[in-house]
Order: C-alpha cells, then sequence, then structure tokens
C-alpha cells in the first residue's frame, strides 16, 4: 500500500503541493484564531469539592474580577494625599462596571495600609455580569485612573491583569523562540545534509504541519471549547514530531537514491526510490504516528478537564505530522531531487545518512563490547538523575512566573513582603447548620485549635441559612501549610459536616485527581505502545524495553527539571527566579512530549534492526552474532538521522529557555534534556546492550517456534 503511493505521490506531486499550500495559507490566515479563541480549562473536575464550594459561593454572592493597586514610598494619611486620592477613588467607583472599591482613604480600610504606614492596597472589584474582554478593558481604565494617585510607587495588578500577562507573554516567547529556532534549526540542517533544499525541505515540513494543526484546532474552536493546552501540544509536539518524520523520509531516499546508480529513465528512477522509501521509512513514520496517537487516544478517554484537552492537541498534532511525513515531504523530494545532494562519503557525526563513524554507532559498539557495565552503569545514572523527584512539589502557576519586569508580578511580590496580612487567600469552609447553632460554635472552636490556622472568621449566613466560615492557614495561599490545613478540615470529626473551597482546595483536589487518574493514564499509553511496537518488531522483548527506557528516561528527565525549577540550580544561568514548585501540567506535557519523540527514535531505530535481522545472513555466524550485527547494522544505518532528528529538535526546545515565563522555561529545559538523556545514553547505550545481553530472545514470540 505504501509502496504503491510513493508511486501515486511521484505522479501527482504538483497536485499534492498546491493542496498542501492552500492548507499552509488557510493556516495562517484562519489557523492564528484559535490563541483568540482558546479558553484555559477548569482546574478540577465539576464534582470535585473545592469545584463544588465555589459553585455555592458563587450562586450566592458572585464575585468579578479584582484590580490591585500597591502604592509606597509616602505617608498614606498624608492631609493633601488624602484629599487627592479621596477624588480619584470617587471617580473610579463612578466607572460604569465598577462593582466596589476598598482603600483606607474612601471606605477607612486601614487593614490595607502597610505597618509602616507608608504604603497601602487598593482593590477594585469589577461587575460579576462583565465578559472577559469588557472586564480587560475596564480593568485599563481603573488601571489608568489609579496611577493619577500621588504616590512615589504605584503598582497595578491582581488576578485579572496577572492572566493576561500570562497569556500575552506566552504567546510572544512562543513565537520569539520558535522564530530563533528556526533560523538555526535550518543553518544546521544546511550544513549537516549538504545542501539548501536538504535543509529547507524538513523546516518546510515542520511549518507546514504546524499551520495545517492550527486550521484543524481553529476549525474545532468554533465548534466546541480548545483549550490553551492543546495550542501549547499543537506547535511543540507537532513541530517536533514533522521534523522527525521529514528527516527519516529524506535520509532514506538519499539512501535508495544512492543504491540506485545511474538511470537514464530519471522520473522512473525517482519513482522507484520514493516507493522503497515509502515501503520502508514510511513504514515507520505510519506505526510511529499510530503508537502515539493510541496512546494519546487513552489519555481522551480519561476524561479528565487537565488531561483530555492536551490528548486532544497531541491528537490533532500527530495526525497532521504524520499526515505531513508521508503526503508533503514525498512530493517535495520529487519536485526537488536534483537539488538533494547524494550522502556524503566517510564517517560523519551528523549527516542524517547511514555511517559507522556517527555518534549512534560508535556508542552502540562500546555497548555492545561491555553490555553488562554499560546497562548498570547507565541505569545508576538515570536513576540518580531521578532522584529529585521524590521531592516534587506540584503548584498552579501565579504572578511568580512572570517575569521579573512585569507590573503584576512586582505587585504580588510588594504585598507578600509589605502586607503580611494580605498575602494568603482565605479558604471558605461550609457547614449545613445555622450560624447561631451549638453545631457551628463546635465547628468555629475546632478550627481555631489546628496547627495550620491562623484566624477563623464566621461570616454572613448562605441564602439557604447555613453557615460559612473563612479559615486563614498560615504561610501562602497554596503552600504546604495551607493544603495540610484542607486534608485536616476534610478528615477532623468537627460536630458537623462540611466542604472545603479556596485556592489550597482547588489544588488539592486538582493532585488527587491527577494522582488517580494520572497511573491509568501511563498504563493505557503503555499498553497502546507495547502492542504496536511489539506488532512493528514481531517481538515480546523489543516493545517491553522500549517502554521501561522510555518510563527511565522521563523520571530523570523530570527529576533535573525539579532540581533545576524547583530548587533553583542554575536559575542565574538560565535568568529566572525559583519559586519552590513546578507548574502542574509541565509533568504532563513532558510526558507527552517527550513520550512521543522517544517514541519515534525507538521506532525508526528497531525498524531498521529488524529489518537487518530479517536479511539474509552468512550461514556460519550463531544466532549471537547475528543478533549483534543486525543491531550495530540497524543502527549505523538508522542512528545518523535520529541523531541528526536530536539535534534539530533539540535546537527548537532551547529556543523555549530563552522566554521569559517559568513555566515556558521548565518545557524548553525539560525537552531538551529528554533529547540529550534519549539519544546518547538511552538510544546509544542501554538499547543496543540489553540488545545484545538478550540475544535471540530480542526476537522471541510466543507461538512461534524460531526466533527468525
Amino acid at each position: 500500500m505504501l509502496e504503491g503511493l510513493g508511486r501515486r505521490l511521484h505522479r501527482w506531486r504538483r497536485g499534492v503541493l498546491a493542496t498542501w499550500a492552500g492548507v499552509v495559507v488557510l493556516g495562517g490566515v484562519l489557523g492564528g484564531g484559535v490563541f483568540d479563541l482558546a479558553t484555559t480549562p477548569e482546574p478540577v473536575r465539576p464534582d470535585a469539592e473545592s469545584a463544588l464550594v465555589e459553585r455555592s459561593l458563587e450562586t450566592a454572592d458572585p464575585e468579578g474580577e479584582r484590580v490591585v493597586a500597591v502604592l509606597s514610598g509616602r505617608d498614606v494619611m498624608a492631609v493633601e494625599l488624602v484629599d487627592q486620592a479621596s477624588r480619584v477613588l470617587h471617580g473610579v467607583r463612578e466607572l460604569t462596571g465598577v462593582h466596589e472599591v476598598r482603600d483606607p482613604w474612601t471606605t477607612g480600610a486601614r487593614d490595607l495600609v502597610a505597618p509602616t504606614g507608608s504604603g497601602t492596597v487598593v482593590t477594585v472589584e469589577l461587575d460579576p455580569g462583565l465578559d472577559h474582554d469588557e472586564a480587560l478593558a475596564l480593568a485599563a481604565d481603573v488601571s489608568e485612573d489609579l496611577r493619577t494617585i500621588e504616590m512615589p510607587g504605584v503598582l497595578v495588578g491582581g488576578p485579572l491583569l496577572a492572566e493576561e500577562a500570562f497569556a500575552e507573554q506566552a504567546i510572544s516567547d512562543a513565537a520569539r523562540g520558535e522564530g530563533v529556532a528556526v533560523v538555526v534549526l535550518l543553518v544546521v540542517l544546511v550544513l549537516a545534509l549538504g545542501g539548501i533544499a536538504a535543509g529547507v525541505l524538513p523546516v518546510v515540513t515542520a511549518l507546514a504541519s504546524v499551520a495545517g494543526a492550527l486550521l484543524v484546532l481553529a476549525s474545532l474552536a468554533r465548534l466546541t471549547p480548545v483549550s490553551d493546552y492543546a495550542v501549547n501540544v499543537v506547535t511543540l509536539l507537532g513541530l517536533g514530531l514533522a521534523v522527525d518524520y521529514a528527516l527519516l523520509v529524506l535520509a532514506r531516499f538519499r539512501e535508495e537514491r544512492a543504491r540506485q546508480g545511474r538511470r537514464t529513465d530519471e522520473q522512473g528512477a525517482v519513482a522507484d526510490a520514493l516507493a522503497t522509501t515509502l515501503a520502508t521509512a514510511g513504514r515507520a513514520v505510519l506505526v510511529s504516528g499510530l503508537t502515539v496517537g493510541t496512546a494519546l487516544t487513552g489519555l481522551l478517554l480519561l476524561g479528565d478537564p487537565v488531561l483530555s484537552p492536551m490528548a486532544v492537541g497531541g491528537l490533532v498534532a500527530v495526525g497532521v505530522s504524520t499526515a505531513a511525513g508521508l503526503t508533503l515531504t514525498p512530493p517535495l523530494l520529487a519536485v526537488a531531487h536534483r537539488r538533494i545532494p547524494p550522502p556524503p562519503a566517510g564517517g560523519r557525526l551528523l549527516g542524517g545518512t547511514p555511517s559507522p563513524g556517527a555518534l549512534l554507532p560508535r556508542l552502540a559498539r562500546t555497548a555492545q563490547r561491555r553490555p553488562w557495565p554499560v546497562l548498570l552503569g547507565c541505569t545508576a545514572l538515570l536513576l540518580l538523575l531521578a532522584s529529585p523527584l521524590l521531592a516534587l512539589d506540584l503548584r498552579n502557576s501565579d504572578a511568580r512566573s512572570l517575569p521579573r519586569d512585569s507590573e503584576p508580578r512586582q505587585a504580588q511580590e510588594v504585598v507578600d513582603a509589605a502586607h503580611p496580612d494580605l498575602r494568603t487567600t482565605p479558604l471558605t469552609v461550609l457547614a449545613a447548620e445555622a450560624p447561631d447553632s451549638p453545631e457551628v460554635a463546635t465547628l468555629l472552636a475546632g478550627i481555631g485549635a489546628m496547627e495550620h490556622v491562623d484566624d477563623v472568621l464566621l461570616l454572613d449566613p448562605m441564602p439557604d441559612g447555613s453557615s460559612r466560615v473563612m479559615v486563614e492557614p498560615t504561610g501562602t495561599s497554596d503552600g504546604p501549610d495551607a493544603q495540610a490545613l484542607v486534608g485536616e478540615l476534610r478528615q477532623a470529626d468537627l460536630g458537623v459536616a462540611v466542604r472545603v473551597g479556596g485556592p489550597a482546595a482547588e489544588l488539592v483536589d486538582t493532585r488527587a485527581a491527577l494522582a488517580e487518574r494520572v497511573p491509568w493514564a501511563v498504563l493505557l499509553v503503555v499498553v497502546a505502545t507495547a502492542l504496536l511496537v511489539g506488532r512493528l518488531s514481531r517481538s515480546v522483548a523489543v516493545p517491553a524495553k522500549a517502554v521501561l527506557l522510555n518510563l527511565l528516561s522521563l523520571c530523570a528527565t523530570l527529576g533535573v527539571v525539579v532540581a533545576i525549577f524547583q530548587w533553583g540550580w542554575g536559575s542565574s544561568l538560565l535568568g529566572f527566579d525559583p519559586w519552590g514548585a513546578l507548574d502542574i501540567t509541565t509533568p504532563l506535557l513532558l510526558f507527552m512530549f517527550a513520550f512521543g519523540l522517544s517514541m519515534d527514535y525507538h521506532v525508526f531505530l528497531v525498524a531498521r534492526i529488524r529489518e537487518a535481522w530479517d536479511a539474509p545472513r552468512r550461514r556460519t555466524a550463531s544466532e549471537r552474532e547475528r543478533n549483534d550485527d543486525a543491531v550495530l547494522d540497524g543502527i549505523v544505518a538508522s542512528g545518523p538521522v535520529v541523531t541528526l532528528a536530536a539535534v534539530a529538535i533539540g535546537i527548537v526546545f532551547l529556543g523555549f529557555v530563552a522566554g521569559e515565563l517559568v513555566a515556558v522555561k521548565e518545557i524548553g529545559v525539560g525537552m531538551a534534556v529528554a533529547v540529550l538523556l534519549d539519544v546518547t545514553i538511552v538510544r546509544g547505550l542501554l538499547l543496543p546492550a540489553a540488545m545484545t545481553l538478550l540475544g535471540r530472545w530480542n526476537w522471541w514470540l510466543p507461538g512461534s517456534a524460531r526466533t527468525s
């Protein structure tokens, strides 16, 4: 089937390229709209306890977005400042859409004044009925008025403006990172592949793939809500997969053209080369796409509000990247084949063509000579790198992950430093009993006696007469004390049933949901991957090794990310301030990206190793020699293209390290580390060492009397 597809693509190359050009144009015109249409998913499931509390509070007393201004550098109660600030705040209160203003001058909110008396906080709550765009426009007007208050320092922030700054910075980081990375990638590929056309072709395929994927997402976003996470997955995973697939097809095409020698019927030779390329490399691309896609379908079936949007984006990226590798790269080769240079002579570390002197073949020979020391040493190293995972702390990103010069972040930092009474968002406890009941009195006493409680306040009753209690934890809003307090409140016998909500409760519920569902997601991914790789390799041991190596590599990657971003190792070099945790989505995104790309590399290598194993061998060779020869021959054939693909995609991810958002840096560094570990320790050393030790058992299949 794929061989015939190669011939048809050669015959219809101009029409196929015209179709892809149309996709790219539509993707450029309409696909960019997905950034405006995408929404941030709810962090917890609708049936989570914190979500139920939030809905109850919204029904009883809906709250609008808040603008928070931090003013400093002058005596807050200076007479002339009181008059001037009061006039400004009365004007703010008169703005259409402003619901409530709290400040020390017009409302007497002295709790907002800093302990030194030389600074204060002003909060402006907007009408809950405003939509997002209306709230942003009003927040801009409020910010402009607040800046006219005659204080030396005026910083305006709050959750709404911080969220907007985060979204704008994410788009800016992605655009700058991709732009720089694509330019560097193009230069590296041109040099490595020995020609402009050869270097440009994978980049064109990747950009067309991303444009097509964004077009699909934009179309979906007009029919159903699409998450920001889906957009992130499409741009990063789509770019990586498309480059890998294009390089694999390109390398095999060059190999086939070199094998043909001189032929008078040039177009026939190109058609034959494309047919063989798709029958071999195209099959690896298809199996890789099916493997990653099937795994992502498993994530989608879990129905989790965080995992499902990632799975949607991943499926779109995999589908379009696979289609581009199979239907765009071949016609590009058919058109530009005269400008594609032949494979370089001699051994080159990087070039994407078979070479015994390339990086992976060199590492493989070392592993085959000393398999046990290599296996044990590399495993110990990866486990050591994974050890920081024992201290993993996951939280939701807030203003602390914004750039240092971001005003919402600076405002939050001033609040945390100069207004300690305001830096913690309280928990809300709902009790079914009336506020004046003995049960609520017992409840208040029990809560007040808990270890991590700083203050307890009984608020106005809910519309149904039940009680609402504000509980202020020690430490920060989502810190260890607040999280521990959520657990204590939910487990303690307080004489009345309670429900707990608030930022810390949302975080606890999110982590609990992920802890419950992620193991099932990983199991689905493992089973799907094992079945498809087993079908490709016709083996039991090969897919088992693939799963174990991928999981080991992923754990090591996450351990390095914890050490850098949670502990702050090397933070000054990377230009960020650690905030003591990772964003809760980082491990999930890294799992999808790293697992997908690692499986690509594994499929590429195993496909050529299996091809070498099936090839005729000298009769005098033992099964062990035959296995060792097949492993080395397969790595010699596919190792250079895997190395080049890893270098190429590593460049793309390093482009994101230059971003300003800590969450973006986490993904960029994590993927760069994952690719480095995968192409050296995992595929270069562990894989050949393990296959050497297993010998003929690599190819054992139940029910088969022979291993070949």
